[in-house]
C-alpha cells in the first residue's frame, strides 16, 4: 500500500525545518505557567529585601564588639536570645558610625535595632568576658551594660517541622498517582479513569486527510470498504431493497500490505465519527480494566452513532479461548474478549456502529469472533501483484527526482513479494544511494542497488576470504546457476555474484514466473537446482562444506511438504496432515501414527536423494560449461544471464512469463533466512522457497 502524500505540499511544514528537527523549529515556545509563578517569587524577594528595608541584624563577632563598640560606648543594650545568640542594639546617635557597614549586607537592619548579632557560646563564659572587659575599661557601675535574656519561639519553623513531612508525603503521593493515571489511561479523572476507553476520536473537528485516492492497488479490498462508506453516506440506496450494512469487516493480510492505511482512508472518506485504537489498549495490569474499556468504547460509539470503530491488531485480545498456556488461570484477555463478543452482537444490539478490525494472524482468532453477525466480511489484503506494485511505485516516486532511465514497470518486476511498505523503503533507499554517489537524479541502477541492499544486505567487498574458500564459493554458485539454466521448470537466472553481501558469501538472483499453482515437476526442478551447490562441491573437490546448510534446510522442508501436505507421494497417498485453520497449535498429538511418521521420513529422504543424484548427473554431463562458468565468476566476481547463454546456449523454457525477481544467496555454516521469499502458489507453512545462502 502507499500513501500519496507530497511532503512539499504540506501546509503545516516548516520550510526552514523540512525534517522536523526540534532544534531548528521557528515556532515560538509554548507559555509555561510555572515561569509566571517564578517571576512573581523573584519580584517578591527583590521588593522585600531592597525596597521595603527588611529587618535583620548584621553578623559580627565578640572581638569586634569588645574592641570597638564597648570601648567607644556605642552599645545601648545586649539581648541574649535562647542562650545562644546575642543581639546588639546601638545608641541612636551612633548609628551613622556603622551605617556603611550595615548597608553593605543583603539585609538592612531596622533603625530601632537590633543592629548586630553574634554567637555567645556558653552563657557563663559570655558573662565573664563581658564583666572582665567592662572592668578593664574602668566603667562606673551606672554605665555598665547588663545582658538581657529572652526565650523566643519560631512558630513558622515549628509548624514546618511538624506538618512539613506530612505535606511532602501528600505531594509525593499525589505526584505518583498522577503519573500512574497518565500511564494507565489517565486524563480527566486520573487514576479513577483507568477503565475508560483509550480510543482516539476523529470527527468533523479533527478529520483524517487520507482518502481512497492515496491507496494504490488493492482494488477489491477498496471496493469492499468503499461500500461501507457509501452506506453511511447514502443508506437509503441499500435499505430500500431490504439490505443491511455489515456489522463488521476484518482486514486480514501480511504485515506492510496497507491494512491500517486502508482504515485511515475510511476515516478520511466517511463523514461520521471514527474511533481508532489498538488491541493492546484493552490489555492492562488491573483486573477488569479491559472489559471496562470495551463497555466504555461501545457506550461512546452508541452515543455518536452512526460511526465506525477501528481496532488495529485485534489478535492482541481476540486469541481463541482455551488455548492460553496459562492453564486454569483467570485470563484477563479472555474476559476482555467475552465482553467484546457481547458488545458486538449480544442481547443488546448496536445499531449504527460498524466495527473495522485488522490483523495479520487471523488463524489464531476465536471462532465466535469470526462468525457472521460480528465480522460479516473478511477482506484479504494480500501482497501486491505486478500491476499493483507499479501503482504503488507511481505513488512513492512522486517526491523523487528521477533519471530518464527509470521505468516503473521494470521496477515492479524487480520487486516480487514486496509489500507496500517494502516498496516505500526501496524508493527511499534508492534516493539515499543516489545522494551518496552525488547523482543529480535517482537512476535505474540506484533502484537495483537499493533492492540488492534490502534483500541481501550491505555489500562487503573488503571481507577477507582465502583463495580456497573463494574457489569453493564460485563452483558452488556456478552449480546452482548451471542447473537452474538447464532445467525447464527452474527459475531463470539474472545474475550471480561471489562478492559477500550481508551474511551471505555468494548470491544469485532469479526471475521466477508468477504461478497460480505449482506442479510436482516444478517443485522437483527447484529442489534439484537448490542442491546444485552441494553437488558441485562433491563433484569438483571430492568433499562437501557447511556452505549448503541453508540449501539443505530449504529442500528438507519442501520435501516434507510434498509428502505430508501436498499429497505428492505415491506411498503416503493423497492425504494432507496440515491444519490450515491453525486451531491445533497446542495439541500434543500428531495427526498420524508412528508408522506413518517413519514412512514420511523415508519418502522425504527418497525424494531428496533422487534429486541430489539428478543434480550430480546434470553437472557431470555439463562439467566443461560448469567449469567455464566458475572460472568466469572467479575472474569477474559478477556474471549475468548473457554469460550463461553464451556458455550453454539459449535456455529452455524462456517462453514462460517471467515477471518477478527473487534473490537466492548462499551462506556458510550459519543459516540465514531470506528477506524476501519467492511467490508460492500454494500455502506452505514455513516452507517458503527462500534464499540459498553460502
Amino acid at each position: 500500500m502507499a500513501e500519496n502524500k507530497d511532503n512539499n505540499n504540506n501546509p503545516n511544514k516548516d520550510p526552514n525545518n523540512p525534517f522536523g528537527v526540534p532544534g531548528n523549529s521557528n515556532q515560538k515556545p509554548r507559555f509555561n505557567p510555572y515561569w509566571f509563578y517564578g517571576i512573581i517569587a523573584v519580584l517578591f524577594l527583590v521588593i522585600n529585601y531592597y525596597f521595603t528595608g527588611s529587618k535583620g541584624p548584621v553578623q559580627t563577632n565578640w572581638n569586634k564588639v569588645r574592641t570597638t563598640m564597648l570601648v567607644a560606648h556605642d552599645i545601648d543594650r545586649i539581648v541574649v536570645i535562647n542562650n545562644e545568640k546575642a543581639l546588639v542594639y546601638l545608641k541612636s546617635d551612633r548609628l551613622e558610625k556603622y551605617k556603611k557597614e550595615m548597608e553593605g549586607t543583603f539585609t538592612k537592619p531596622a533603625e530601632a535595632g537590633p543592629h548586630f548579632y553574634f554567637v555567645i557560646g556558653s552563657v557563663e563564659t559570655f558573662e565573664r568576658k563581658l564583666a572582665e572587659t567592662q572592668e578593664a575599661l574602668a566603667l562606673p557601675p551606672g554605665d555598665r551594660i547588663e545582658a538581657e535574656y529572652k526565650n523566643e519561639r519560631n512558630w513558622m519553623s515549628d509548624i514546618l517541622w511538624s506538618i512539613g513531612p506530612f505535606i511532602i508525603i501528600i505531594l509525593l503521593w499525589w505526584w505518583i498517582f498522577k503519573k500512574m493515571s497518565k500511564g494507565s489511561g489517565g486524563g480527566p479523572g486520573g487514576i479513577f479513569s483507568v477503565g475508560k476507553s483509550q480510543a482516539k476520536v476523529f470527527d468533523r473537528d479533527s478529520r483524517v486527510n487520507t482518502s481512497f485516492k492515496d491507496v494504490a492497488g488493492l482494488s477489491e479490498a477498496k471496493q469492499e470498504v468503499e461500500e461501507i462508506v457509501e452506506f453511511l453516506k447514502n443508506p437509503t440506496k441499500f435499505t430500500k431493497l431490504g439490505g443491511k450494512i455489515p456489522k463488521g469487516a476484518l482486514l486480514v493480510g501480511p504485515p506492510g500490505t496497507g491494512k491500517t492505511l486502508l482504515a485511515k482512508a475510511v476515516a478520511g472518506e466517511a463523514n461520521v465519527p471514527f474511533f481508532s485504537m489498538s488491541g493492546s489498549d484493552f490489555v492492562e495490569m488491573f483486573v477488569g480494566v479491559g472489559a471496562s474499556r470495551v463497555r466504555d468504547l461501545f457506550k461512546q460509539a452508541k452515543e455518536k452513532a452512526p460511526c465506525i470503530v477501528f481496532i488495529d491488531e485485534i489478535d492482541a485480545i481476540g486469541r481463541a479461548r482455551g488455548r492460553n498456556p496459562n492453564f486454569g488461570s483467570n485470563d484477563e484477555r479472555e474476559n476482555t474478549l467475552n465482553q467484546l463478543l457481547t458488545e458486538m452482537d449480544g442481547f443488546d444490539t448496536n445499531s449504527g456502529v460498524i466495527i473495522l478490525a485488522a490483523t495479520n494472524r487471523a488463524d489464531i482468532l476465536d471462532r465466535a469472533l469470526m462468525r457472521a453477525g460480528r465480522f460479516d466480511r473478511q477482506i484479504h489484503v494480500e501482497l501486491p501483484d505486478l500491476n499493483e506494485r507499479a501503482e504503488i511505485f507511481q505513488v512513492h516516486l512522486k517526491p523523487l527526482k528521477l533519471g530518464e532511465d527509470v521505468v516503473v514497470e521494470f521496477l515492479a518486476k524487480q520487486t516480487p513479494g514486496f509489500s507496500g511498505a517494502d516498496i516505500a523503503n526501496v524508493c527511499n533507499e534508492a534516493a539515499l544511494i543516489a545522494a551518496r554517489k552525488n547523482h543529480e537524479a535517482v537512476t535505474r541502477q540506484d533502484f537495483l542497488d537499493a533492492v540488492d541492499r534490502i534483500v541481501g544486505g550491505l555489500e562487503k567487498k573488503n571481507k577477507i576470504i582465502s583463495v580456497e574458500e573463494k574457489q569453493t564459493i564460485a563452483y558452488h554458485e556456478a552449480g546452482h546457476a548451471t542447473i537452474s539454466w538447464l532445467l525447464p521448470y527452474a527459475h531463470p537466472l539474472v545474475k550471480v555474484t561471489i562478492v559477500p553481501r550481508g551474511k551471505a558469501l555468494g548470491a544469485a538472483w532469479y526471475l521466477p514466473e508468477e504461478r497460480s499453482i505449482t506442479t510436482r515437476e516444478q517443485l522437483l526442478d527447484e529442489m534439484c537446482s537448490t542442491l546444485g551447490g552441494r553437488a558441485a562441491e562433491e563433484l569438483v573437490f571430492g568433499r562437501v562444506s557447511s556452505g549448503a546448510q541453508n540449501d539443505l534446510e530449504r529442500i528438507t522442508k519442501l520435501a516434507y511438504a510434498m509428502v505430508s501436505i501436498f499429497g505428492m507421494s505415491p506411498k503416503i497417498g493423497t492425504v494432507s496432515y496440515y491444519d490450515s485453520s491453525g486451531q491445533s497449535d497446542y495439541s500434543f498429538t500428531k495427526p498420524y501414527s508412528e508408522k506413518t511418521a517413519q514412512l514420511i521420513d523415508e519418502e522425504a529422504k527418497k525424494i531428496i536423494d533422487q534429486e541430489y543424484q539428478r543434480a550430480l548427473s546434470i553437472l557431470g554431463e555439463n562439467k566443461d560449461g560448469h567449469r567455464q562458468l566458475a572460472e568466469l565468476l572467479l575472474e569477474r566476481e559478477v556474471i549475468f544471464s548473457e554469460d550463461l547463454e553464451h556458455i550453454f546456449g539459449k535456455r529452455h523454457g524462456d517462453s514462460h512469463t517471467v515477471v518477478e525477481t527473487v534473490k537466492v544467496s548462499e551462506k556458510g555454516a550459519e543459516p540465514v533466512e531470506a528477506e524476501k521469499p519467492e511467490v508460492q502458489s500454494a500455502e506452505i507453512p514455513d516452507t517458503e522457497t527462500q534464499e540459498n545462502t553460502l
